[in-house]
């Protein structure tokens, strides 16, 4: 379960409290002594300093960032009666000041260090691991304020009641963590999950979410809450990684002053002893609760993540699910019955549990998804797996891992789970292992596993002999690993420079005969890389009258299949290729974007131009994607967030019904795509697709004059029948207004706070305007909103605000948000419309000016680091002519606004009684249960 926090640290300072303390004979000779290199695999190095904390270092110069990711190995696994979600809690609470961090007087909060290095970060709790991780601009002073507060919060957090809940003021990190929990009670899925595994497993914690129980998160004592942290926040229970740009040789010396002082505990870890029996039969499970779909699983029992049947597991879950050729997706979604299935893997280091799930339409049957659900599963004994459904599977795992490998900071991320599993080097062993599996072994893990009496379903069944399954006791994984070497590592990319100036330089600009407009910017790159952006734009404000439908259906019919190939052939052949590809749109335009490699790139780009010139679309495929797509508004349509989003749609549009950009109402859109026909989808391609005004841009390791004329050759000819203009951005011009959704049964409430700014991002008061609502509500989790409303207040999980001004049309407008428990939502407003006029009244000051200009311009150094997110950029500055002068300009701006430049613009463009609210959420419930314990009142 996620949690919004990770931390950095404040300016680069020695933390005083490692500096200070007198070095007792452990800690000084700790500190002496050199790190061990304990292996080498793939590029990535471990050492284990004398205090047991083990250190990987994985150095990639191929890109200006930093990733650090620290793993603790405790999580929900560990706790004990009363203290479900205890681990999470902590991790909430291991963000809050400390003594080196912002109590003392000079020194900054991790909150404030991370927005002001502009880092990319966040805290994750799970079952066996909770980690705390962050991507940001590569430099020493970054790096060491990072480490240092890494070192410091290990050991030197206060966990202390008044964070954690302060009777007295009746405010705490406790109620934001309970609104998280109340924001999963509003979701089926979560909830079925949970309910799910709450009656797989008698004993082990894995039946526990890892978010707790209410009870646990309003009643646990801050006394077990410290000692928890004291027992497992220390060196020896921890792993270290640090990713990036760095010298290895400083960063290992560096880490070691740091970290070395901190004395290995005189405790022992004991290890965790509770078992799982043996299921006996098949279980089930009913919740009814309010929602727009329904939801259909069954579970099973199965190896831990580190066993060999694991990987298995891992092909047989593909062959399963994955679409079209799954065999849970053909027995249910071809066949009507569910609108999509999935696989979840819980990646657990002891025996753990698979989820296989189905979503099934409001008015479907869900007895008849039972039984071809558990027919597919549990009859591969009459119907093997054959050896074309696993390399298909192993070729689509290949393509996960070769992406994830590609990607430094994800790969960092993603040794999380195999360090949770018991060790970082599963991650590669793993991968070999699944480059092993055959059908033989497939066949076996199917046969194992997936039977009835190691099920839990939505039913129960008496059975006369039971047929139990003996899940595998955890391997040895030290053995496991300890003479591993894994494959050679990724070849390394140039040192790029993401400066606007230096991707000016390197871009270079041309025109098709048609009128298609490229943007291509070659670099060298880790593993040979490359990502393209494709942007089609079309039609008119007349000719798309009553078309959006049509024109979303075929913009999400693409892939699947051309007039030449089927669904699953342009599918296996995108895997073959390592080719990630996402399209998205609708009737004004569509946009594709892809990442691959130098050697597939061009095969790759035949074959994206061929499903969009000459897609398929299939009697089949249309039907499945319409049943989908209406599914996911019946869901909406009892949603607080979906409903407020509809609301804010509607109460800003101006067009008129019929439109492109009409803002329909739920039920609208729903009779719509009832209504949509798939001869309306091919007279829509027909008429509209075209590459006339299109624009395409391509980064990373590529040839310029291979793809100059690979793309004159595919999109050089290709127009529309029907002619494109552009539709103005509009906003109405709306004040004042208050909309009130009840939505019966959801324990949380969604407030938007909107009002309209009429500019583009050109106007002179555009980068002063950017930077007040940056400090008033967009610094991720250190703004005036984030500060009063989260921090101080306890009411919401998230919250905070936005500025979206287009660069064509003064339709611009500034949104702020928050979720929070229905009961709390009026305080919420309150205090909301309090920092709003405090802003205005007092303005801001030079020091958080200063704070706000070095958190923006390294985040935006740091979103130009992506080459996906880099082509995207430049095939839409294509589209108005625009350059990366832009982006340099802008920041030369907001460098030199003055706090009276920005509090001058506040003032002129935000309006209190210009502000309109909308709320959904279930207020009626909150109002009749006031007259008891409120939501900010703890038992």
């Amino acid at each position: 379960m996620k949690l919004l926090t990770a931390i950095m640290l404040s300016a680069g300072i020695l933390s005083p409290a490692f500096a200070a303390a007198p070095a007792t004979p452990a800690t000084a000779s700790a500190v002496k002594a050199t790190p061990v290199k304990v292996t080498s695999v793939e590029g990535i190095t471990e050492y284990r300093l004398a205090n047991g904390l083990r250190v990987l270092l994985f150095p990639d110069a191929s890109k200006p960032t930093l990733t650090t990711n620290i793993v603790y190995m405790v999580g929900s696994r560990h706790e004990n009666y009363g203290e479900t979600g205890m681990a999470h809690l902590l991790e909430h609470l291991l963000f809050k000041p400390t003594a080196n961090f912002g109590v003392k007087k000079g020194t900054k909060t991790p909150v404030e260090v991370l927005n002001q290095i502009g880092g990319r970060f966040n805290g994750t709790t799970w079952y066996d691991r909770t980690n705390y991780f962050a991507t940001f601009p590569a430099n020493d002073d970054n790096l060491k304020q990072m480490l240092e507060l890494e070192a410091d919060r290990m050991v030197n957090s206060p966990i202390s009641q008044d964070d954690l809940w302060n009777n007295k003021t009746q405010k705490g990190e406790m109620t934001v963590v309970r609104n998280e929990f109340e924001r999963g009670e509003s979701d089926p899925f979560r909830v079925t999950l949970e309910r799910t595994m709450s009656v797989a497993f008698d004993w082990h914690n894995y039946g526990k979410s890892t978010i707790g129980a209410r009870s646990d998160i309003e009643g646990v004592s801050i006394d077990r809450l410290r000692a928890f942290y004291q027992r497992y926040y220390q060196p020896d229970n921890a792993i270290l990684m640090v990713a990036g740009r760095f010298d290895e040789a400083k960063v290992l010396a560096q880490v070691n002053q740091l970290f070395g002082k901190i004395p290995k505990p005189a405790r022992v870890l004991a290890p965790t002893y509770t078992a799982e029996p043996t299921q006996d039969g098949e279980r089930s499970v009913t919740i009814r609760r309010t929602g727009g779909t329904q939801l259909v699983a069954a579970g099973y029992h199965v190896a831990p993540a580190s066993h060999a049947d694991a990987a298995a597991l891992q092909v047989l879950g593909k062959i399963l699910t994955d679409a079209p050729a799954g065999r849970l997706h053909k027995a249910l979604v071809d066949a009507k019955l569910a609108s999509s299935v999935m696989d979840l893997d819980f990646n657990q280091m002891e025996p753990g549990y698979r989820l296989f799930a189905a979503v099934v339409p409001k008015d479907g049957q869900t007895a008849a998804v039972e039984e071809a659900m558990l027919k597919a599963l549990e009859d591969i004994k009459s119907n093997p797996v054959t050896d074309a459904e696993v390399e298909r599977a192993k070729a689509a795992i290949a393509k996960d891992i070769d992406q994830t490998v590609n990607d430094t900071a994800r790969f960092t991320i993603a040794l999380t789970s195999a360090q949770a599993a018991g060790d970082w080097r599963l991650f590669h062993l793993r991968r070999d292992q699944v480059e092993k599996v055959d059908v033989a072994a497939v066949q076996a893990a199917a046969l194992k596993y997936l039977k009835p009496a190691n099920r839990t379903l939505a039913r129960f069944i008496p059975t006369d002999a039971a047929d139990r399954t003996e899940v595998p006791k955890t391997p040895d994984v030290a053995a496991m690993v300890k003479d591993y070497k894994g494959h050679a590592a990724i070849t390394q990319g140039e040192v790029f420079d993401p400066s606007p100036d230096n991707i000016e330089k390197r871009t270079q600009r041309l025109v098709l005969a048609n009128g298609m407009k490229l943007a291509l910017l070659p670099k060298s790159t880790k593993g040979n890389t490359v990502s393209a952006s494709i942007q089609l734009r079309m039609g008119t404000a007349e000719n798309l009258t009553g078309k959006a439908t049509a024109g979303e259906l075929a913009a999400s019919l693409l892939l699947s299949g051309t007039e030449r190939l089927s669904r699953q052939e342009v599918k296996d052949a995108l895997d073959k290729l390592k080719a990630n590809v996402n399209i998205n749109g609708g009737a004004e335009g569509v946009t594709v974007n892809v990442t691959t490699t130098r050697g597939n790139l061009a095969a790759a780009l035949d074959l994206l131009a061929e499903s969009l010139m000459k897609p398929a679309f299939t009697a089949k495929d249309f039907s499945e994607q319409q049943r989908d797509m209406i599914s996911g508004t019946e869901q909406q349509m009892t949603e607080p967030q979906p409903l407020a989003s509809n609301a804010l749609a509607r109460l800003t549009n101006t067009f008129p019904a019929g439109h492109v950009r009409y803002a329909m109402t739920l039920p609208e859109q729903l009779a719509e795509e009832k209504a949509a026909t798939l001869e309306q989808v091919k007279a829509f391609h027909k008429a509209y697709y075209g590459a006339g005004n299109a624009t395409l841009a391509v980064v990373g390791d590529f040839d310029v004059a291979a793809v100059q004329a690979q793309a004159a050759k595919l999109f050089g000819n290709w127009k529309a029948e029907q002619p494109y203009v552009r539709i103005a951005a509009s906003m109405k011009d709306v004040a004042g207004q208050n909309v009130l959704l009840e939505t019966p049964d959801k324990a949380n409430s969604v407030l938007f706070a909107i009002q309209p700014v009429p500019m583009k991002d050109d106007a002179a008061v555009y980068p002063a305007l950017l930077m007040g609502n940056y400090m008033l509500g967009g610094g991720a989790l250190r703004s005036r909103l984030a500060d009063r409303i989260r921090q101080k207040e306890g009411l919401s999980y998230g919250v905070g605000s936005q500025l979206s001004v287009p660069a064509r049309d003064p339709a611009g407008m500034w949104l702020a948000f928050a979720i929070s428990a229905p009961q709390n939502t009026a305080k919420v407003e309150a205090a909301l419309r309090e920092e709003l006029a405090k802003a205005l009244k007092d303005g801001f000051t030079d020091a958080e000016l200063a704070d706000a200009k070095k958190a923006w311009l390294q985040s935006q150094q740091v979103g130009r680091t992506g080459d996906a997110g880099l082509a995207n950029r430049l095939a839409n500055y294509l589209s108005f002519e625009r350059t990366m002068a832009f982006d340099k300009d802008l920041e030369a701006k907001v460098s030199a606004l003055t706090v009276a430049q920005v509090n001058e613009a506040l003032r002129a463009n935000l309006k209190p009684e210009a502000v309109s609210v909308i709320k959904a959420g279930d207020f009626a419930k909150a109002a009749a249960g006031a007259s008891g314990a409120t939501q900010t009142s703890k038992p």
